[in-house]
């Protein structure tokens, strides 16, 4: 395991997101959780958890996300770190989507915030929520059934799923590809195109590559072990690579941006390009700041 990194949020930000938090509350949360047995109903004896996520700390988590500690922690640190508003950020994602999906994949779903406004958005589709520790998916089923959504998390690799080819219309990852080597981000998107129907839209929302070359110190917030690779590369020219066309990417408060790809029709290309600085369409439509019944789908930091 990698040694923890002297990073800005250590020194800085979070002493202070500490003093708004219910930390209290937080504990209760965690400690009313049997994570061992509900992480069990999750996990898969197949799937084979690669070595760039084991070997790393992530967002200053000893041990990555493999633990609980890493479920209960994650949402408060994006719900304070990603601005304007983390909600409104990925709504960007939701706003970009340009297909009637009937499946959705939410690659890397992680605590499952993206996943639940997917369902939101399109209530009567199946959505599937993919993530590689079964601990964030525990914390994603909690969050599912405080909002009454029906969705399948699954324990998996978003480089090598088991799901049958064209077997969904949207395929989606936020905050994912900053976390990953730049060849697993690749194979994540060769993937991605062979999961997808003709016609088919892969989203890929995260961090901004132009503004994080351009501040270098956006680079050492968190410790983000792959992130300076992320911010030298280009998603649009990975989308390009596997394949995808009408790629597209487009400022999200400046901060972050959303690739948009299409995964060509061979008879006849009909996709459409939309360009644009992304604004919000919608309000907030999932609080993050209620704690009540542990209801909050942005809930839970590490005391």
């Amino acid at each position: 395991m990698s040694i923890r990194q002297d990073t800005i949020w250590e020194r800085f930000l979070s002493p202070v997101v500490r003093l708004l938090i219910d930390e209290q509350s937080l504990r209760r949360y965690a400690e009313s959780v049997d994570w061992e047995k509900e992480s069990a109903n999750f996990r898969r004896d197949d799937v084979t958890i690669p070595s760039y996520y084991t070997s790393q700390n992530f967002h200053g988590i000893e041990g990555g996300y493999l633990n609980s500690d890493a479920a209960v922690s994650y949402d408060p640190i994006t719900q304070y770190v990603v601005p304007p508003n983390e909600t409104w950020v990925r709504q960007a994602l939701i706003d970009a989507i340009r297909v009637q999906p009937r499946r959705i994949l939410d690659l890397g779903c992680g605590t499952g915030s993206t996943t639940l406004m997917l369902k939101q958005a399109f209530p009567q589709a199946e959505v599937i929520g993919l993530d590689l520790s079964p601990y964030m998916l525990v914390r994603a089923e909690h969050k599912a059934q405080s909002a009454n959504l029906d969705i399948t998390w699954r324990h998996g690799n978003a480089e090598k799923t088991v799901f049958k080819d064209a077997s969904f219309d949207l395929v989606t990852a936020s905050l994912l590809f900053h976390e990953t080597p730049p060849t697993v981000a690749q194979a994540i998107l060769h993937e991605s195109f062979r999961l997808l129907v003709e016609g088919g839209q892969v989203l890929i929302l995260d961090g901004n590559q132009k503004t994080l070359r351009q501040l270098e110190w956006l680079n050492d917030v968190f410790e983000e072990p792959y992130i300076r690779d992320y911010a030298a590369g280009s998603v649009d020219a990975s989308m390009n690579a596997a394949g995808f066309a009408a790629v597209q990417t487009q400022d999200v408060w400046w901060i972050n941006q959303v690739t948009n790809g299409v995964k060509p029709i061979l008879r006849e290309n009909t996709i459409k390009r939309s360009v644009g600085q992304y604004a919000p369409t919608t309000d907030t439509t999932i609080d993050n700041n209620d704690l009540e019944d542990f209801g909050s789908p942005a809930f839970g930091t590490k005391a």
